[in-house]
């Protein structure tokens, strides 16, 4: 078979996971080439964080991810931390800054960290090819792959799969790495959006796009998480860092609770207001602490007309449920077409939680988004690449 090129490791995808992995494993002095579908590396990063790559954040731990396994993510993350990603940042001398939550961005551009990872990539020999599609992938009974590529033949020792999920599929996204997790027996959860936009109901979406372009500080939640940050109210639902957040616990159907004014207990406000005999209306007292254009879209408009001595408790307490603990039922979620992450992929409990490598074909590794790790908004995400793939470098 002599043409058939060979390598000690091919890498499929050469995003945030992949080229981690091929630094990794090319300064042990391994033969790697990644390949990669797409016309150029690291799409994903270019675009984060709006240009400017929320690549990691000060505070890392198992806390801020959800996996059928929520113990496997640990061992990486132990053993490439944050600390370790900001220092070879700070070895490129690339400059960066912290925003809320403890979210850590490029000053200049995400190209910044792209540039990083290709030179050290370069620095460790390995090889980068695009524009490859992979057609057919075969493993010989003796160890190692064959992979029938749109640009011949490739063999090697080492398989990783870091091919992503299926976020953004405008960006290249696809199914792929699940579809070779299932070709050798592996189990895949069933993916679906993450850190994605909610869309509403034809009833509440009439009630409510007006308001679009509007931000309010808000506590979103459900049985299983919450989150206080902005959400955003738009042209087709409701959006921001805490609606991105929540989607990742929401399935369809359910509903969410959220508090759009978390900073106050506003019934007793709106009381000591009304037994101080302050003769504002309601409209008034609720504006100053919220958009108006939102208080005119919850609360009808003749009871805000009305001056706060005249309203009684018991409508005082329903006006206060309205804003206090609004339960809205989304439609569902914009889906991977603007979703930053993909739930679910291959599953934890067949992969080891050490090398990254699937415990019954021990050559075979997956890393990054394709598995059932999902972080949080906030340089998680990039994370979870960033040390899922410097241990698969450890052990290809």
């Amino acid at each position: 078979m002599s043409d058939v090129e060979q390598h000690e490791v091919v890498i499929i995808g050469a995003g945030a996971a992949g080229l981690m992995c091929a630094a990794s494993a090319g300064q042990r002095g391994r033969d790697v080439l990644v390949v990669d579908h797409a016309r150029k590396p690291g799409n994903k990063i270019r675009m984060s964080g709006g240009g400017k790559c929320n690549f990691t954040n000060h505070s890392v731990d198992a806390e801020n991810y959800l996996s059928h396994n929520p113990h496997f993510c640990k061992s990486a993350l132990h053993r490439y931390t944050q600390w370790d990603f900001i220092a070879l940042v700070d070895k490129h001398g690339i400059p960066f800054h912290e925003r809320d939550h403890g979210q850590l961005f490029c000053d200049n551009s995400s190209k910044d960290i792209l540039d990083m990872l290709l030179a050290e990539c370069e620095q460790a020999g390995t090889a980068i090819r695009l524009g490859v599609e992979v057609e057919a992938i075969e493993r010989l009974e003796a160890g190692g792959f064959i992979l029938t590529t749109s640009q011949g033949v490739l063999a090697c020792e080492s398989l990783v799969i870091a091919s992503g999920g299926q976020s953004i599929p405008t960006m290249g996204a696809s199914p792929f790495g699940y579809k070779v997790a299932e070709q050798f027996g592996i189990r895949v959860w069933p993916p679906s959006a993450g850190l994605a936009p909610f869309t509403l109901r034809p009833d509440d979406k009439s009630r409510f796009a007006p308001l679009s372009g509007i931000a309010v500080d808000s506590r979103v939640s459900n049985e299983l998480a919450s989150f206080r940050e902005n959400i955003l109210f738009t042209h087709r639902g409701l959006s921001g860092p805490a609606i991105l957040q929540i989607s990742n616990y929401w399935q369809p159907g359910e509903s969410v609770t959220i508090d759009l004014l978390p900073a106050i207990d506003l019934l007793p406000v709106l009381v000591e207001q009304q037994r101080a005999g302050v003769g504002k209306k309601l409209r008034t007292l609720l504006s100053a602490h919220l958009p108006k254009r939102l208080v005119d879209r919850f609360i009808d408009g003749q009871l805000l007309a009305m001056g706060l001595q005249d309203i009684p408790l018991a409508t005082l307490q329903s006006v206060v449920q309205q804003f206090k603990a609004w339960k809205l039922t989304p439609n569902g979620s914009e889906g991977y077409r603007t979703a930053e992450v993909t739930r679910g992929g291959v599953d934890c409990d067949a992969l080891s939680s050490k090398t990254l490598a699937a415990r019954e074909i021990p050559d075979l590794f997956f890393i990054g988004e394709v598995v059932d790790v999902t972080g949080w908004l906030g340089g998680y995400n990039f994370q979870w690449a960033w040390s899922s793939g410097w241990c698969a470098g450890q052990y290809v």
